[in-house]
């Protein structure tokens, strides 16, 4: 099932917030904003594959069992069932632009691990 999501909705998490640029049959564009100190769940995708590219900030990519630096101008791809969280651990806010692509881009195909809020 593909939920279309609307171009200019946005959402606040505890974690910063995310807001629609594009969307497609199969795919999604997000921006990402990760506050200072803060981190998305550890989580996985079963349906769809994520493509990150950050845009201003620096932080920690998680993939799998490996830590990875972020910053700007890098990309990183999440395959579907790969582990992944992005963590700010700079001093600005973390913003990414997220590239879903996959059958299932809606939040039930998220899987949380571990994740900082109770979720």
């Amino acid at each position: 099932m593909t939920v279309r999501y609307i171009k200019g909705e946005s959402d606040a998490r505890p974690w910063g917030a995310w807001e629609v640029l594009d969307t497609g049959d199969r795919h999604a564009v997000k921006k990402i904003s990760v506050q200072p100190g803060q981190q998305i769940s550890l989580q996985v995708h079963q349906q769809r594959d994520e493509h990150w590219i950050v845009v201003a900030g620096k932080g920690e990519v998680t993939l799998d069992d490996k830590v990875h630096p972020a910053a700007v101008s890098d990309h990183i791809q999440i395959s579907a069932g790969q582990k992944h969280r992005i963590t700010n651990n700079g001093r600005n806010a973390l913003v990414l632009i997220e590239v879903q692509l996959g059958d299932d881009l809606s939040e039930s195909d998220i899987t949380r691990l571990d994740d900082s809020y109770g979720r």
